[in-house]
């Protein structure tokens, strides 16, 4: 399927034009063949080059992609935050996003689009695990986005699940935009729009797509990646699910506290005196636990009260 293709499924929906953006650091290699593959599905190729060192702007021009270009290396939350706003400010209805290191296929594109253009989503993930199988993606790497899947799904609300929260190839509608917060500059916000989207109770869908690791490079190390992944996701769910974030391991550490004071009282019973280490033990993890429970229930109450008055602020326009 290519764009003419696409226009035929698009007939009577002119609003849904769709903009391909590409963030990428340092791509001179890959930027030049990549825009021109990604051209076939797009109304417009937008390229960010954010601060590249390279001539990754210069071949992309070449390539016929529109270029927006960062002084300097700000980072991939903020590439996507300025391609979102352009495609908003230009009237495009649809924004597909892939990685410029060349390991996505655009030949999936129309698996992302479809959804799309059925109404069927207001984001589609390209998911590169979808099958079940972890394909040509190195065993450390995977086990790290495993461990990455499960965290973030603890700050989703309702029951969505995913199996790709780390994938750089997706497609939104552009009525989407407001819901994304774009708080990470970084390589965190993958992960944080995927929150942001479920939160907000977007429809969300995936789709299988293709990956390939013998071309491209990551600028940082894939424990550095994680890390700093892991970090921004705990930060997220901080914000959006204090709850859980702070309340529910405040009541496990009273729990605890609680089952010590059996203990103590049953060594008391038998050695006629308090044992000092457990008690002092005892009451750290009370102290600690109570604090985190009520920390969890005012922030949720705040965050509720902050929605409350933005819904209402909004039905009063």
């Amino acid at each position: 399927m290519d764009m003419t293709e696409l226009d035929a499924m698009t007939h009577g929906a002119a609003s849904l034009t769709v903009m391909v953006g590409i963030p990428c650091y340092n791509e001179e290699v890959a930027i030049g063949s990549l825009v021109l593959r990604v051209s076939r599905y797009a109304d417009q190729v937008v390229v960010l080059d954010d601060g590249s060192t390279d001539k990754t702007a210069e071949v992309a021009r070449l390539a016929g992609a529109h270029v927006l270009v960062h002084d300097a290396n700000i980072g991939k939350g903020a590439a996507l935050r300025d391609l979102f706003a352009y495609a908003t400010q230009s009237g495009f209805g649809i924004i597909v996003i892939i990685d410029g290191d060349g390991q996505h296929d655009p030949d999936d594109i129309p698996k992302l689009l479809d959804p799309l253009l059925r109404d069927e989503a207001d984001v589609v993930n390209g998911s590169r695990y979808l099958d079940g199988k972890a394909g040509s993606t190195p065993r450390y790497r995977r086990f790290g986005q495993v461990v990455l899947d499960r965290v973030i799904h603890w700050g989703l609300s309702g029951d969505a699940t995913f199996t790709d929260t780390q994938s750089g190839f997706r497609a939104f509608s552009i009525k989407t935009a407001p819901f994304f917060t774009f708080n990470s500059d970084k390589l965190t916000i993958d992960s944080e729009m995927l929150m942001d989207a479920a939160n907000a109770q977007l429809r969300i869908k995936e789709v299988n797509v293709g990956v390939r690791y013998d071309v491209g490079r990551s600028s940082k190390h894939p424990v550095s990646h994680g890390l700093q992944v892991l970090t921004g996701v705990m930060r997220s769910i901080e914000f959006n699910s204090p709850l859980l974030a702070f309340t529910v391991p405040g009541l496990i550490l009273v729990a605890v506290a609680v089952g010590l004071a059996f203990f103590i009282i049953q060594a008391y019973s038998v050695v006629g005196y308090v044992v000092l280490g457990p008690t002092l033990l005892m009451l750290l993890l009370a102290v600690v636990g109570t604090f985190l429970v009520l920390t969890g229930i005012i922030l949720h109450s705040m965050s509720a009260l902050i929605d409350s008055r933005a819904e209402r602020r909004g039905g009063s326009r």
